[in-house]
């Protein structure tokens, strides 16, 4: 099938590579020029394990990445919207990107004597499909859903430094849309993948994702709890956590105690399903309190510190700096938010993380960044974990205090050693 990606962003760029890969001719389309041209040179836009392999193999045969979405949209059969819909300060979602992009498949479509599929991937609030895809699209486009045009939700389930296995490997595949013909062609793309397909309406596909990250948002902030009280106590939340996870009924997942969660997903998507409640006259007291102790629980390692010795003019290392190992994302990452306290209590700090160092710089450009874990170690005092890197697991700390934020340490642990909330 021909199939134009717009938005070649985390999501849009395994989707594209994905679909390529899996036989279809795929046209990716974004307004960064220089991603463009990285992408065509099969040099990847991000950080992503087997997307360069990836790359390699589907570019330019069977994709190819351009800057023109309206060529994109009339060489291909279907697009899916793939572009982002950042939070805004009150936490509603800006719509922005999505509108434009309908507008403009809607100018494109227009040309069309066949019939246009649009599915988004985009994560968006229930009633978005109907309320700004498909009227932005019938504005433009001057078509009607469904007789001349589909429209389908698709939302994605990818984890950030896995989204490659997880596109060929999915737990499940939602197709939402209210169109026959829609939900027929989204099959056909995905019938080889060996999953439960779930057919729902456009609103039931779009509250899915929410209703999923806002459930694993919950588990975290339920054993970063647990793990401050069972820290109180002296006990050891690893073990409370696996005796609770070999429930079948809750599983292990997602209850590894640590500084919280970040990214670009369950920040967003919860602070946004919170929002859209609040104004539709509930009160979602739960996902509140679960915001809640993520945003406190940096704060603990602070604490932790504190109690130590002063911080001012004390030399501190702080060893990753991406919300979660396997990805360059920095988005929401609590190491930011850990960096920004320090610097208010005016520590003296030295930075390393083997991915991100280049986007962080453009934040704090003064810091000290050192090139490798090793000269961290050397020029600090005390040395804070804030991603769970590999590498770290296996580095001489000598007699200096590490306090690790992100539950590296499982049984071998540095001598000088303390957990976060463990």
């Amino acid at each position: 099938m021909k199939i134009s990606v717009i938005g070649l962003g985390y999501v849009g760029m395994c989707q594209a590579a994905g679909l390529a890969k899996s036989g279809h001719d795929v046209i990716g389309v974004d307004i960064d020029k220089k991603k463009i041209e990285n992408i065509n040179n099969k040099i990847p836009p991000i950080y992503e394990k087997g997307l360069k392999e990836l790359l390699i193999d589907v570019v330019p045969d069977k994709l190819q990445a351009t800057n023109n979405l309206k060529e994109a949209v009339l060489k291909t059969d279907l697009s899916f919207i793939c572009v982002g819909t950042p939070s805004k300060k009150e936490g509603s979602m800006s719509m922005v990107q999505l509108k434009n992009v309908a507008r403009d498949i809607g100018r494109a479509i227009k040309q069309k004597e066949s019939k246009h599929y649009v599915i988004t991937k985009s994560t968006i609030v229930p009633g978005t499909s109907e309320e700004i895809v498909i009227k932005t699209i019938e504005e433009h486009s001057g078509k009607k859903f469904p007789d001349d045009f589909g429209v389908g939700m698709n939302p994605e389930f990818l984890r950030e430094g896995t989204a490659i296995i997880d596109f060929f490997n999915p737990d499940r595949i939602v197709i939402g849309s209210s169109d026959k013909d829609t939900v027929e062609i989204a099959e056909k793309i995905y019938r080889e993948f060996n999953c439960a397909i779930l057919k729902t309406s456009l609103k039931e596909a779009e509250m899915i994702k929410y209703a999923s990250n806002a459930l694993l948002a919950t588990k975290i902030s339920f054993i970063n709890e647990i793990g401050n009280i069972c820290k109180k106590y002296n006990i050891n939340t690893n073990l409370v956590a696996e005796g609770v996870g070999l429930d079948s009924r809750i599983s292990p997942k997602f209850l590894r105690s640590g500084i919280g969660f970040g990214g670009s997903c369950f920040p967003k998507d919860v602070n946004a399903i919170v929002y859209k409640a609040t104004e539709l006259g509930y009160n979602p007291r739960l996902l509140r309190a679960v915001l809640e102790v993520n945003r406190d629980q940096p704060l603990k390692l602070l604490e932790i510190l504190e109690n130590h010795c002063p911080l001012k003019n004390k030399k501190i290392g702080v060893l990753g700096l991406t919300f979660k190992a396997g990805t360059d994302d920095i988005r929401e990452s609590p190491a930011l938010n850990t960096i920004k306290e320090l610097l208010m209590e005016e520590a003296e700090l030295y930075i390393y993380d083997p991915k991100a160092m280049g986007k962080v710089k453009k934040i704090f450009p003064h810091l000290n960044y050192l090139d490798s874990a090793e000269k961290v170690i050397k020029k600090s005092e005390i040395i804070l974990i804030l991603t769970e890197w590999d590498e770290f697991k296996e580095l001489d700390y000598g007699k200096k205090l590490v306090i690790d934020g992100k539950n590296v340490f499982n049984h071998s642990k540095p001598e000088n050693y303390e957990g976060i909330c463990w």
